[in-house]
Formats: structure tokens, sequence, C-alpha cells
């Protein structure tokens, strides 16, 4: 086997959740009298909600107050059940890559609230994981390579021996820059714009393909 680990971004990847993150964020932003609107977030997916909610409401002229992000969680937090989709693999995927030898990492720029929310969305629990890497663990946010390098040290794993699954570009040039090999999914933008914006190593259009293309 190639490689030893395989190191998951969460949201767009594991459960669906842009646009309840993106719902979100804009009931969060009016209660402080912004009225954002949907594409006003899309430069900012990937990189951590510091940067989601508050480039938006920089945008806007506001201030950004970290309140304004955990109001963006409370309001996840009460609709990630209803209106996140978890593809239906993703219990069964987890499991057959760790019967094929693989640790498994999540690495998310979000914040651990919102890390427990997906998982009860998932219907998982945290031990499925060898590790979590999250936005509370890193100073800088992808692109940078710093959140995946973290994954690959919490599971003792060399660099060169991960494979990282990503749905955006941010997150696809951070795993390049990790030296790690950068498996793009289009959950989330178009197979068009994540090879012209970070040209992943391979791409993928369900997560039923890793096991054949990680074996």
């Amino acid at each position: 086997m190639k490689y030893k680990a395989v190191l998951f971004d969460m949201d767009g990847v594991l459960i669906d959740s842009e646009t309840l993150m993106t719902k979100s964020g804009i009931l969060a932003l009016r209660d402080y009298g912004i009225e954002a609107k949907a594409e006003d977030f899309t430069p900012f997916v990937g990189r951590g909600e510091d940067l989601y909610i508050g480039g938006v409401a920089r945008k806007y002229g506001h201030e950004y107050d970290p309140a304004m992000k955990q109001r963006c969680y409370d309001y996840y937090g009460e609709y990630v059940e209803t209106d996140a989709f978890v593809p239906k693999e993703i219990p069964s995927l987890l499991y057959q890559l760790k019967d094929m030898g693989f640790k498994i990492c999540v690495c998310t720029s979000a914040d651990w609230g919102k890390v427990k929310h997906n998982l009860r969305a998932m219907g998982i629990g945290k031990e499925v994981f060898d590790a979590f890497v999250t936005g509370d663990n890193v100073e800088k946010k992808k692109p940078d390579p710093e959140i995946y390098l973290k994954g690959a040290g919490f599971l003792g794993v060399a660099p060169e021996d991960c494979v990282v699954v990503e749905d955006a570009p941010n997150g696809i040039l951070a795993a390049k820059a990790a030296g790690m090999m950068a498996i793009g999914i289009d959950t989330s933008f178009s197979e068009e714009l994540l090879r012209e914006e970070s040209d992943p190593d391979v791409m993928i259009h369900s997560l039923a393909e890793l096991p054949g293309v990680v074996a």
C-alpha cells in the first residue's frame, strides 16, 4: 500500500453542509443588522468561520465580533440534522479504510463546536477517527498547509504518505503545499473550477470511488 493515512476535510466532503452554513451565516449576520447574500460567502469557503463570517461582515462595513460566529454555530446546530445531507456510504467507507490499514483524520477549518454538530448529524462517534485537527488548533488557515501538516503529525505519518480529500480550492492548495496527494471532490465546486484554481492530483465525483484510488 503506497499511502498510510487519509485526511478528510469535513464540510462538503463527509457532510454536505455548505448550503446550511451559508443559511446560518445569513441568519446570524441578520441579527447584527447585516443583510448578506449567499454569494458573499463563496470566497471564504474552507478558510475558517472567523473569516467566513468576518469577511462578509467587513464587506458590509461592520467590525467582526466573534459572537457573530457563535451565533452562526447556534443556527447551524439547530438545523444540521434536518438541512445537512450525509452521504449514506460514509460510515461504511470509514470502516473500510480502517480495515484496509489506513489511519484517518479530520482536518477542518471549522471549530470543534461545529464538528460536534456534524458528528451528531452523521451518527458517528469521534472514536471512529484517529485524530482531529480543527480551526481551534491552527494559527494559519487553508490554503496554508499547517492544518494538514499537523494532521500528519498527530497520526505519526510522513506527509508524503498521506492522501487528502477536499472539496474546495483553498483546501486542495493546502494539501499540495503540505506535500500530500490531493484528491478533489466536486460536491461544492465544479470539477472545472477545482482544476482551474487548484489542480488536484485526482478528481472524484463520489466518496465511493475513494478506496479504489488509494488502494
